[in-house]
């Protein structure tokens, strides 16, 4: 039972939590209180004593509300609550000090600072300062840091509040930040001039409340007060993270995360965030058609002929779902082409995924479970790296107690795990030795479940949850597969069946395999890639900022992307080029707007009505076979180039040059 405690706030009366800090219970009276240093995911340092309140009974000066808990507060001597005052001429003269010291070293260039407009020190310096400083001796400064192509650095204005540090060392895992000297010598650095080798060093950026780190990339290019803000989510991995995009004219200017305790909290990862350049470069603008093996360009009624033309001379159609492709395309493209009596298949990578089994495919758990988890066994995955954020997840989990297993190729993890190795048979004795725990959870990528052991390694590892009476949770690498498998773009035999004998192949998007040559190829995508130049006929598609869509994230939650922008030249969304294609063939698809797509889609899959709600899945567990004596495999050889947006990016491309480099990085003999 919670340890309740009457306190007075402003002279209202609350009951709040005795474990809360005072900070949290003014918070959840209405109260607001100014910080720089305290964050709620991050531990308590209490170093910028911005937070300063009044609290009686007890001595004459301002207390950290941030750093003292409701239960270390007294009652008066006739047993009435304790008082906290955040108005008082106290409060006001302790604020109006702390800020004023703030400022004296701060180089005041808010005019060309990255961060004008939606700058905590500004905001608090209003609300909380003076306006006038009474410091008159020469300002401080200085060096800037090196922390790579992604954080810029104006280290003169650190207010020294360490949330960099703190994030680093206890979220991302990284331990190269920290602060070296005393007093006025005081600086954040990193040891030994070392960059921040970590998929999550952009959320740093977020984090601090001044300009001393603002994104590089974005640095002078616009003002927040410029920007249309829209509220979408990502499709960079698997997890659905919650995200704002915020566009200039027709531009994508920069990537923000948004909070969600569900998926991805408050943090996002480096690709997510960086990755907008990606969606300028190397687009599909307008149609194309090959003639004498030269793509020419074309109109759409062109394209959609020659496409249409091609399909009715089929032998054996066969559709491509990609790994970027909203629910409402694979929709479509299942419906045309299995009218025609075609296949389809979105399982590009190989993966045994059995069709109509959800339990197998998404999986019983949820992410916000891995919070509580006692005992997390990884196989097949490196989730640091498939989904930075989920390895951040649970590397919380570790810090609170967790133990970890994990079962794969050697992974970059940030967390301490027991490595049992990449071979079947350590699966096998996962599962001969399973008993059950208390808080168990299963997570398996992808890696696991490829090439010709993936169907018996699934019914080893779901013959491990069952034994170990843990949730499982299947660890997808692509944002549209697990709405793809919900519509059940699927076929027998997979994607080897799917191609084999297809004269004719619609693509929607797949850029991660090389289709064979003979059939005849129609490429439906946004940029330029692998698929585009196996392509006879292209039609130019909207990257999934430019076009509303529905995804199915890694747990099986339904999420609505938002458009944020429109896309170039003549690209069209991705269900109405499918809606107009079928009416070229004669055969029009019973819709024609995305209102009336996505009712017969939700006809057809209920819960996929229910957005941003985790559906219960019934349990029905794989047959188990021999696993034979093969290995696991790597699901994601590069984190910076796995999908055609991701390479199209300039940054992506640096990042992963620079992040090849350092793993080979000569050392030197002992």
């Amino acid at each position: 039972m919670a340890d309740l405690r009457k306190i007075i706030i402003d002279g209202q009366e609350v009951e709040v939590e005795g474990a809360m800090t005072l900070i949290q219970a003014c918070e959840q009276a209405g109260v607001e209180i100014p910080r720089f240093c305290y964050h709620e995911r991050l531990s308590i340092a209490g170093n910028c004593r911005m937070c300063l309140v009044e609290v009686q009974p007890g001595p004459p000066k301002p207390a950290a509300s941030c750093a003292m808990q409701v239960k270390d507060m007294r009652p008066f001597p006739d047993g009435s609550p304790p008082q906290v005052s955040t108005k008082s001429p106290m409060v006001k003269k302790a604020r109006e000090g702390v800020m004023e010291f703030l400022l004296i070293n701060h180089p005041l260039d808010c005019p060309i600072c990255d961060q004008g407009g939606e700058c905590d020190l500004q905001d608090q310096a209003m609300a909380y300062g003076v306006d006038f400083s009474r410091f008159r001796e020469p300002k401080r400064a200085t060096e800037d840091l090196d922390l790579g192509p992604l954080v810029e650095t104006h280290m003169t204005r650190c207010i020294s509040c360490t949330r960099c540090v703190r994030f680093t060392t206890e979220v991302a895992g990284v331990h190269v930040m920290g602060q070296t000297g005393r007093g006025e010598d005081a600086e954040i650095t990193t040891y030994l001039g070392e960059i921040v080798d970590s998929n999550l060093q952009g959320n740093i950026i977020d984090l601090c409340p001044v300009g001393a780190l603002v994104s590089k990339p974005y640095a002078f290019t616009a003002r927040p007060w410029e920007l249309t803000k829209t509220e979408t989510i990502d499709v960079m991995d698997a997890l659905g993270s919650s995200i704002r995009v915020d566009t200039k004219g027709r531009e994508v200017m920069r990537i923000l995360p948004r909070n969600h305790d569900g998926t991805n909290e408050e943090w996002i990862s480096d690709k997510t965030r960086f990755v907008w350049d990606g969606l300028r470069r190397q687009r599909l603008d307008r149609p194309y058609i090959r003639e004498d093996g030269r793509l020419r360009p074309a109109t759409w009624p062109e394209a959609l002929t020659a496409a249409s033309k091609a399909i009715k001379g089929a032998k054996k159609l066969a559709g491509l779902v990609g790994d970027l492709a909203p629910v409402e395309a694979a929709f479509s493209l299942k419906r045309l082409v299995e009218g025609r009596g075609g296949v389809v298949e979105c399982r590009t990578d190989g993966a045994a995924l059995p069709s109509a089994n959800r339990s197998a495919y998404i999986g019983t758990a949820r992410i916000d479970e891995i919070d509580t988890a006692k005992h997390i066994t990884l196989i097949g995955t490196d989730p640091c790296t498939e989904a930075p954020v989920l390895g951040a997840r649970i590397r919380k989990a570790w810090l609170a107690g967790a133990e970890i297993t994990h079962v794969g190729q050697p992974a970059n993890l940030t967390f301490e795990a027991t490595q049992m190795g990449a071979r079947n048979k350590f699966l096998a004795r996962l599962v001969k030795d399973a008993a059950p725990a208390e808080g168990a959870l299963v997570i398996v990528g992808q890696g696991a479940l490829r090439g010709a052991g993936g169907p018996a390694a699934l019914g080893a590892v779901m013959q491990l949850a069952e034994a170990q009476g843990a949730g499982l949770l299947v660890l997808h690498t692509a944002a549209g597969r697990a709405g793809a498998m919900d519509v059940d773009a699927t076929c027998e035999g997979g994607i080897d069946a799917a191609l084999d004998g297809a004269d004719v192949v619609c693509n929607l998007g797949a850029d991660e395999i090389d289709i064979p040559e003979g059939p005849f190829v129609i490429y439906q995508g946004s940029h330029g890639d692998r698929g585009a130049h196996r392509a006879d006929v292209i039609l130019p598609a909207a990257a999934w900022t430019e076009e509303q869509g529905l995804f199915v994230n890694t747990e099986g939650r339904p999420q609505l992307a938002l458009r944020a922008g429109h896309p170039p030249g003549e690209a069209k969304e991705n269900w109405a080029i499918l809606r107009a294609l079928s009416g070229e063939l004669g055969e029009a698809l019973p819709w024609d707007s995305l209102a009336q797509l996505r009712q017969a889609l939700v006809k057809a899959v209920p819960h996929l009505a229910s957005i941003d709600t985790v559906p219960e899945n019934e349990w029905q567990p794989v047959a188990a076979a021999d696993i034979g004596a093969g290995q696991i495999e790597t699901a994601v050889a590069d984190f910076y180039l796995t999908n055609p947006i991701a390479r199209a990016s300039e940054l992506m491309a640096e990042l992963s040059a620079n992040a090849r480099a350092r793993r080979e990085r000569p050392v030197a003999a002992e």
